[in-house]
């Protein structure tokens, strides 16, 4: 037996073949698992010689339809695939930069039994608690991944490790990548980004720097991972 026919199988199995009969005709297991897959080769990017990153989120957009069948299952089908696709990385050399997250939406332009998938590798991020308060009363935040943190001084620092105040989880990030440094308060407040010997640097408005000033609206480059200077009551 296949690995996709056991993902079918056991799928069955949990909802005692409902989940089966719901699918005959329509989209399959098989081909959800086999799209991602797919999707995985065909968006991998180099990190080094034996190692590529690769999408953890994926959305799946189906038929009314098939929409109307699946979503039913889909925690039990979520479950199979998953670590399907842990196993197909591993043995591809792909890495993931966070946990897997698979979500479905309606188009009622598809029709039945056809599907299409939309990924991005997006980091997971840790950082000290802050209040809704706190965030209210900065200046600027600092806006990762829907993670948001004020700028306050001194500032933060950004890697992958642990003695990083921003941590991202992201193979591209240094453990200690870099630091943004706040300074002074109000009109005068000063904020800026400074690498810190970092393997991959940091690029910030589309150019690479070592060091550069941030204001409102500045976009910043750490490895794969995307990093926001906001209001705290602008949407990013």
């Amino acid at each position: 037996m296949g690995v996709f026919d056991r993902v079918e199988k056991k799928l069955e199995d949990a909802v005692s073949g409902a989940f089966a009969r719901a699918f005959k005709g329509d989209v399959q297991p098989v081909e959800i698992t086999a799209r991602l897959q797919r999707e995985l080769d065909h968006e991998a990017k180099l990190l080094d010689r034996e190692r590529k990153l690769v999408p953890n989120e994926f959305r799946i957009t189906l038929s009314t339809h098939d929409y109307d069948r699946l979503t039913p299952y889909s925690k039990t089908l979520n479950a199979e695939i998953a670590p399907q696709l842990r196993d197909y990385a591993t043995d591809h050399g792909y890495l993931f930069n966070g946990p897997i997250a698979i979500d479905y939406a309606l188009s009622a332009a598809l029709p039945t039994g056809k599907f299409t998938v939309t990924s991005a590798a997006v980091a997971g991020v840790q950082t000290e608690d802050a209040t809704p308060s706190e965030i209210r009363q900065a200046k600027l935040v600092v806006e990762v991944n829907g993670v948001r943190h004020p700028l306050t001084p001194p500032g933060l620092t950004i890697g992958r490790g642990t003695d990083a105040d921003l941590r991202i989880n992201d193979p591209g990030v240094s453990r200690v990548h870099a630091r943004i440094v706040v300074n002074g308060t109000g009109g005068a407040q000063q904020i800026w980004i400074e690498d810190l010997g970092s393997t991959n640097g940091i690029v910030v408005d589309g150019q690479r720097v070592r060091k550069a000033n941030l204001t409102t609206g500045s976009r910043i480059e750490i490895g794969s991972t995307r990093v926001a200077i906001a209001s705290p009551v602008s949407d990013v």
